[in-house]
């Protein structure tokens, strides 16, 4: 029997509303262990986020100067360094118990870095659906691309997984952001290679919604379970 995952579509919200949902979640699933699993999709408002690995000469701003400029700066219990969230991006949190998840596969509870590469291949999988060839990138988290300019990132990946098996946070897509916004920051500490967007490597714009159905399906491929729910306000995708 395939764990059911609920697949949520909430458009843009903010950080830390979202932040709270998902403490609510993985709560509830520590509680109450026979929980459907929750996958929630959205966008957010303009916002950095430091990991657990944050490094504040990182973020190239100060926090009052973000503020003023629509900013919000949020030290968070993820994975990793410093990232961005903005309008354009697609961002999922799968809120799972991986030990059940797992266990269904006949597999033991995977390592963290076993977790990281399928949401990892759940992103190249629904960028090859618009004809993007992505790849990982030894020594580092997250998807990249070729581009004229060399390797960049394209999606960046930060979790928590809890004592008791259950992940928060997920992966940031970048769909068609303002990549200025990458330029207060050094994003994940990588100063050596760049971030782009699905709309620079297509060279034409694209709704992020355009996303949803393809991050599904390769969502419900790679960890071979049942989403249930709709999505609602999905744009065409006719022009891929």
């Amino acid at each position: 029997m395939k764990q059911v995952v609920n697949i949520e579509w909430h458009g843009q919200l903010a950080y830390d509303t979202a932040w709270d949902w998902q403490k609510e979640a993985v709560a509830a699933l520590t509680n109450d262990p026979t929980q459907a699993d929750k996958f929630l999709l959205l966008e957010h408002p303009p916002t950095y986020t430091l990991g657990r690995r944050g490094k504040l000469e990182h973020l190239l701003l100060d926090e009052t100067a973000l503020a003023e400029q629509g900013f919000t700066v949020r030290w968070v219990d993820r994975g990793g360094d410093i990232t961005y969230h903005g309008p354009g991006q697609l961002v999922g949190y799968p809120i799972m118990n991986l030990k059940r998840l797992y266990a269904l596969r006949g597999y033991d509870l995977p390592d963290l870095h076993g977790y990281l590469r399928d949401l990892e291949e759940v992103i190249i999988r629904a960028l090859a659906e618009f004809g993007i060839n992505s790849w990982r990138y030894e020594g580092y988290t997250g998807v990249w691309v070729d581009t004229p300019g060399g390797a960049e990132k394209i999606a960046a990946i930060g979790v928590k997984i809890s004592k008791d098996g259950i992940s928060s946070h997920g992966f940031a897509l970048n769909v068609n952001p303002d990549l200025t916004h990458f330029g207060h920051i050094i994003p994940c500490g990588i100063r050596d290679h760049g971030v782009t967007s699905m709309a620079r490597v297509l060279e034409r714009p694209l709704p992020t919604t355009a996303l949803l159905q393809p991050i599904v399906n390769a969502f419900q491929q790679i960890f071979d379970v049942t989403p249930v729910g709709s999505i609602t306000e999905i744009e065409s995708t006719s022009e891929r």
